[in-house]
């Protein structure tokens, strides 16, 4: 870990949150995904300290953040993350920031800038969630890729992952393989990643995302779910990864609908973790969208 990079923990509402922080400048959050913690922006904060304060948390049940739901549970909602990312932010005196989001923390980042408009100079995301998707979720057979969010709501997935450094190895291991272009994007980390979700309640922790979301997911697919309306105050910066097996990259231009004021490109040689995989690709990408006209710092 960089000399830069520091790591902390915060009350932010009822929870300790931890994070990594490092740079000077202006503040960008980064907001992981699953099966993520903070270190998988290592590679991005490396190369952008010169550029910005850098703030990586870990999400309630994830990293060195508590876990307030020991077992299974459905509290880990988006609107729940968006709380906490504002109590976390507060925590730490930052009134407006910039969010860089992937995954999980796309929902979540949408959610907050919806409730929150005037704290967000910009929103970067990466391979997002959105409620466009709809029954893209299953259609063409992409159901079939998805067996990870049924296993992961099962109350024995946890304990089944978790029965040996192994049989953690194997699956977390497994996810960020398949779902990266380079099958070895990860092998430099692979034990970290492991050590972290070997950690107690981790596992159940991230779990706790799918069973949270089921319901939403299920109105998705089926139709009725509501969509939010567009919103034209804070300007968006897309980098989808082109070869995402979960994630499509078909599925960038949905955000189109909700979001006015985008931008949307492809990183071309990039699957799941554009930020892990292309990181200078990524990080030129947020320097010159937070450093550019459409971005307002105050």
């Amino acid at each position: 870990m960089s000399d830069a990079i520091r790591v902390a923990r915060v009350r932010a509402g009822a929870i300790m949150m931890n994070h990594a922080r490092g740079g000077t400048g202006n503040p960008v959050v980064l907001l992981h995904g699953w099966p993520e913690f903070w270190l998988v922006w290592r590679r991005l904060m490396g190369r952008l300290t010169d550029h910005f304060d850098l703030i990586a948390p870990e999400w309630r049940g994830f990293g060195d953040s508590d876990k307030p739901d020991p077992g299974p549970a459905t509290s880990t909602t988006p609107d729940q993350l968006a709380d906490d990312l504002r109590a976390f932010l507060d925590a730490l005196g930052l009134q407006r920031v910039g969010l860089v989001a992937h995954d999980v923390g796309s929902a979540a980042a949408q959610v907050f800038t919806r409730r929150w408009p005037e704290r967000v100079s910009g929103l970067f995301l990466f391979n997002a969630v959105h409620a466009a998707v709809g029954r893209a979720w299953i259609d063409g057979g992409h159901y079939a890729r998805l067996w990870y969010q049924g296993f992961n709501q099962q109350p024995w997935a946890a304990r089944l992952v978790g029965l040996s450094r192994e049989a953690c190895r194997l699956y977390i291991g497994g996810m960020l393989a398949s779902w990266s272009r380079d099958p070895e994007a990860f092998d430099d980390d692979l034990e970290a990643y492991v050590d972290n979700f070997m950690k107690p309640g981790n596992l159940q922790g991230g779990f706790n995302w799918y069973l949270s979301v089921q319901p939403w997911r299920v109105a998705a697919i089926g139709g009725p779910a509501p969509k939010p309306p567009p919103l034209a105050s804070v300007p968006v910066r897309v980098l989808w990864g082109r070869h995402d097996p979960v994630l499509l990259a078909t599925w960038a231009e949905g955000l189109r609908q909700f979001f006015p004021d985008i931008e949307v490109s492809y990183a071309e040689n990039a699957g799941h973790f554009v930020h892990h995989e292309t990181p200078d690709e990524a990080a030129a990408a947020v320097a010159r969208f937070f450093s550019g006209p459409r971005v307002r710092w105050t």
